[in-house]
């Protein structure tokens, strides 16, 4: 969890309820370290990260940081130890991670730490890209159940977007719609967001739907068509099945 929860209520509530946490402190945050209380960022200027981890980021660069496992106490909860790890080489400072997860090897939790809190980058990614891909900010007087309703069609059209690009990955298909994007710089490895200008560029022509769409003559056993239209600026899909052809 972000800077956000960085907060002794919500410390409280996870040790009360034996839960386990990973919180991105503040750097303000005070920690007994050794017996003393220091500020956290006194504290991880002591090490340099004695672990090594690699990670893509969401443009595909390759980026190496360092690592460290500092085991320290809360002022407020000084019975309960706790582990800070701190990651350097991810912005211009370091990123201090507290938690309370029990692991007996440190460069194995200090890997799942960072890695666990990286992972939320993802999640708010998909949430921007929603956001902005269909605008879903740009909502005004309307009612919550359409609000509700036009968030259901962002997340089924999102959810198609991400199933065409792991199945047709590598395909001819794909590398046409990624050539569609018109991306200057390539497709960044997070590519939600090339996909869905490609996709809206290669079906803003079709106005007929599924009556547009070809169908053999042949026996066929099942056949899926998941065509898009544009409905009040968004894309909704419409999932048709298909079977053997009345003669």
């Amino acid at each position: 969890m972000d800077t956000g929860f960085d907060g002794n209520e919500y410390y409280r509530y996870f040790l009360r309820h034996h839960e386990k946490f990973v919180i991105r402190a503040k750097k303000k945050r005070n920690v007994i370290y050794h017996g003393k209380t220091q500020n956290i960022m006194e504290v991880a200027d002591k090490y340099k990260g004695n672990y090594r981890m690699e990670f893509m980021d969401r443009h595909g660069k390759q980026i190496e940081c360092k690592i460290e496992y500092i085991p320290v106490r809360l002022c407020e909860f000084p019975d309960t130890d706790l582990v800070l790890t701190v990651v350097y080489g991810i912005g211009m400072q370091a990123m201090f991670l507290l938690t309370n997860l029990d692991i007996s090897e440190k460069k194995k939790l200090c890997l799942i730490v960072a890695k666990i809190y990286l992972m939320c980058w993802r999640i708010e990614e998909y949430f921007k890209f929603k956001k902005q891909q269909f605008r879903l900010e740009d909502l005004r007087v309307i009612p919550l159940q359409s609000i509700r309703d036009l968030n259901l069609f962002a997340t089924l059209a999102a959810g198609y977007i991400g199933i065409m690009d792991s199945e047709k990955n590598g395909t001819i298909f794909m590398m046409e719609l990624k050539e569609c994007s018109q991306r200057i710089y390539g497709v960044a490895k997070f590519t939600f967001y090339a996909l869905g200008y490609a996709t809206r560029r290669v079906l803003s022509g079709t106005r007929t739907g599924i009556k547009g769409v070809p169908i053999a003559k042949r026996a066929i056993t099942t056949v899926y068509i998941s065509p898009m239209f544009w409905c009040r600026g968004f894309w909704v899909i419409c999932f048709f099945k298909m079977g053997k052809p009345k003669r």
